[in-house]
């Protein structure tokens, strides 16, 4: 029965408490513990058998005794309280204000867990969003209901990047605003005042929803941070017809935290230690986005994760690229060179981009251009390493032309400033500009009309 406090812990171990009632519960209830001295802690119950219920403490389990501690299971799952007051607020990763202000004035409340959107409902993302980033809009379109995560390595650009596209991204051709939810997995504090002090200086955090679990939370928020913000992001989008972005930053800290706990509760683990479950839990985060058919909204994902050590191998981005539809990868050695932001252009890859460019959405020629530009930074790549070897005096006057143009990308395509933003007709320019750099009979992937009509008049230098 609801309501009743029970007592009789069979073990605590970390964050993992064993309870030994086991009558009429569920996967997922939430449940209020309390110690000797009437502390209350929440938790969830993440596994039932018929001798115990294993328990996962959101906070510390200091203090909790075998003997004296009591527990309470409340009958539902964990849930979020939502309504329009949401917009311009901060919470904590378990949903609560930790803006200073009381909590949103609303009677609605939604189960973190989210309901699966049956895939025949789903309506085909093609829309596209100018995110005012050339490297991204040029050669990896971003479109609206996509799931379009950030590979990077620590101490690169992503949270400056991700703040950008925050700032800049909008949809063509359409006067419909996107409001922004942001998701903190384990940040630290200056990089939560970071985002924080953006938004505001913007004049973008009215329409920004922050859920933010700080580095010295407990790791265990981290699980629930993310849920929270996508439960959040599915009732603007879907009830309220709004068009919404979710940011969530870092999905390598989230991944850690379900390291932790699976081992904390004796799992058997997989690949370096992960759980064998962790492709089917990200896909359950990065499938609550999309376009859903009778509503007007939509949600976009943009999750950034720190690849360990740099490896795009290590299971989190390897599963991620598996679920999700492209990846933006950031680059160390770009970065050395001053690039920002520093996109790897040939790793780097937008699955939907083919259906959001062209006549009508973006301009005829953008396919085309992106083609080459990829094409002959490929052969830039080729190029260099050949010049390490024979000297760049050697090369061809081909091959040297290749080299100005592979510089002429970075310095002046890739490149560009924090606060920079551009249309995605200047960035097409800008991709001719680059590509006037090459002999014409090397623009083998662009129609001779197009090559007529949009190459600069200088075609060489």
């Amino acid at each position: 029965m609801k309501g009743i406090e029970y007592r009789g812990v069979a073990s605590v171990d970390g964050p993992i408490v064993v309870l030994k009632k086991t009558e009429n519960v569920f996967f997922g209830e939430t449940v209020c513990v309390r110690d000797r001295n009437g502390k209350k802690r929440t938790g969830r119950i993440v596994d039932v058998s018929e001798k115990a219920v294993i328990v996962q403490i959101f906070g510390d389990t200091t203090g909790l005794d075998l003997d004296e501690t009591s527990f309470e299971f409340l009958g539902n799952p964990l849930e979020l309280r939502v309504g329009e007051g949401l917009l311009g607020r901060i919470f904590n990763g378990l949903g609560e204000p930790a803006d200073g202000y009381p909590p949103i004035i609303s009677s609605e409340k939604r189960n973190i867990n989210g309901n699966p959107i049956n895939p025949y409902a789903r309506v085909y993302p093609r829309d596209f969003i100018q995110t005012g980033i050339s490297s991204i809009d040029g050669m990896n379109s971003l479109v609206r209901g996509q799931k379009l995560p950030i590979f990077s390595g620590n101490g690169l650009t992503h949270n400056k990047l991700a703040a950008q596209i925050i700032r800049q991204a909008k949809l063509r051709n359409s006067d419909e605003k996107f409001v922004m939810v942001f998701a903190g997995m384990g940040i630290k504090y200056d990089v939560a005042k970071y985002f924080t002090d953006t938004f505001e200086e913007s004049g973008v955090l009215a329409n920004v929803v922050m859920f933010l679990s700080l580095a010295d939370s407990p790791s265990i928020e981290r699980i629930i941070t993310p849920r929270c913000a996508l439960t959040a992001a599915e009732y603007l989008a879907f009830e309220k017809g709004m068009h919404v972005l979710v940011v969530m930053t870092d999905m390598t800290n989230y991944c850690e935290a379900l390291r932790e706990i699976s081992t904390t509760r004796g799992e058997v683990p997989g690949r370096k230690g992960y759980p064998g479950y962790l492709y089917s839990d990200l896909a359950e985060l990065y499938e609550r986005a999309g376009k859903v058919k009778g509503s007007t909204g939509s949600i976009t994902q943009i999750p950034i994760l720190s690849m360990p050590n740099d490896d795009i191998s290590h299971p989190i981005p390897d599963l991620t690229g598996y679920i999700t539809e492209g990846q933006i990868v950031l680059d160390r050695e770009l970065s050395q060179k001053g690039v920002y932001p520093p996109v790897s252009a040939l790793p780097s890859l937008s699955r939907l981009m083919k259906d959001g460019i062209g006549e009508g959405m973006t301009r005829e020629d953008h396919a085309q251009v992106s083609s080459q530009l990829f094409a002959a930074y490929s052969k830039v790549k080729s190029i260099r390493n050949l010049a390490a070897i024979i000297g760049e005096e050697e090369l061809s006057e081909l091959d040297r032309s290749y080299l100005r143009f592979g510089e002429k990308l970075e310095s002046e395509f890739l490149a560009q400033g924090e606060h920079e933003e551009r249309t995605i007709e200047q960035t097409l320019d800008l991709g001719w500009k680059v590509l006037s750099v090459l002999p014409r009979e090397e623009l083998t992937r662009i129609k001779p009309e197009f090559i007529q009509k949009y190459l600069p008049e200088t075609d060489s230098e």
